[in-house]
């Protein structure tokens, strides 16, 4: 396989009956540099995947990325700008200000915008040069997909939206109290590895799926990994800035009309699921699954639940 320029090389890895292989690179958004992973097969169709707040290209599930090759699709995933390897930026928000006004509605300034972020995952179609793709964006993703769909129908093939939502987050549609103390005390740990690692894992316990178990040897050896990747946390705050600072794309979403699936867990206590209801009015093009027992985060047992529906979805 071609080396693309001098930031790409090749990785292996290793399953337990293949080899997959993948490429790494960076896009360029301006003066912004995107750190992406095309797992391949060229011949495949092409699906962006926009992963959510704070996290890395990483922590997409490998039995996602395994699933979607075994359908005849080329799974690409990038680290949104201020977060794993791409470009990181400076700011220092304060987290307690800026959910103060948060909670008062009080408008939001950030360093950059979820439109920037759309702008990202263009960068990274047009660096691999695939004119129409495929796009699933997961939470904040999702946020940045819906503007990244709407301003570029010409570069879509579908667009599922998973555990989002299509309004400028609120008080009213937003989180439970506990969910976000959690996520305040989030970059509380930057020293810590081990701290870090507590704190998802009682972030995990929170939103993911009731009754899983995250603490456990193999999730604390993968993010001892995943930290040494990625390095501080400081992204996840300007990060969020940029989620709360944003306007309603409610008139923006109601364009979009690209064929659209939207999945959504009954539990989720992050994104509540009525923001998946209020979504679907709004896309004219859209379906609606609700995966019963599924909470904010995407684990094999959920995605059982809804991977016929998908994958029907993404070949019709």
């Amino acid at each position: 396989m071609l080396l693309r320029n001098k930031y790409l090389f090749m990785a292996i890895t290793c399953f337990s009956f293949n080899v997959l292989a993948f490429e790494e690179g960076y896009a360029s958004n301006g003066d912004t540099k995107i750190a992406y992973r095309d797992y391949g097969p060229a011949s495949g169709k092409p699906i962006l995947l926009v992963t959510g707040l704070g996290a890395q290209l990483t922590l997409w599930p490998q039995f996602l990325i395994d699933d979607l090759q075994a359908n005849s699709f080329r799974p690409i995933v990038f680290d949104n700008r201020d977060v794993g390897l791409s470009t990181r930026f400076s700011s220092k928000p304060s987290q307690l200000i800026n959910y103060l006004k948060y909670f008062l509605f009080i408008p939001v300034t950030s360093e950059y915008s979820i439109e920037d972020m759309a702008l990202d995952g263009i960068s990274v179609l047009d660096k691999l040069e695939i004119e129409k793709s495929h796009i699933l964006g997961m939470s904040m993703g999702g946020m940045i997909s819906q503007v990244l769909v709407a301003n570029h129908p010409s570069r879509i093939e579908t667009f599922t939206l998973i555990s989002s939502t299509a309004s400028t987050p609120n008080p009213l549609n937003g989180p439970k109290f506990k969910v976000t103390r959690q996520m305040l005390k989030r970059t509380a740990a930057q020293d810590d590895i081990e701290g870090r690692i507590d704190q998802s894992i009682k972030l995990f316990e929170l939103i993911g799926t009731p009754g899983k178990t995250y603490d456990t040897p193999q999730f604390r050896s993968d993010m001892r990994s995943y930290i040494k990747r990625g390095g501080d946390d400081s992204g996840f705050l300007r990060q969020m800035a940029a989620i709360i600072g944003s306007k309603n794309r409610k008139q923006l979403v109601k364009s979009i009309k690209s064929p659209t699936l939207i999945i959504h867990g009954d539990i989720d206590p992050l994104i509540k699921v009525k923001n998946a209801y209020s979504a679907h009015k709004l896309i004219k093009s859209s379906e609606l699954v609700i995966v019963d027992g599924m909470g904010h985060l995407l684990d094999e047992s959920s995605y059982q639940q809804f991977q016929p529906r998908l994958m029907q979805f993404l070949k019709s």
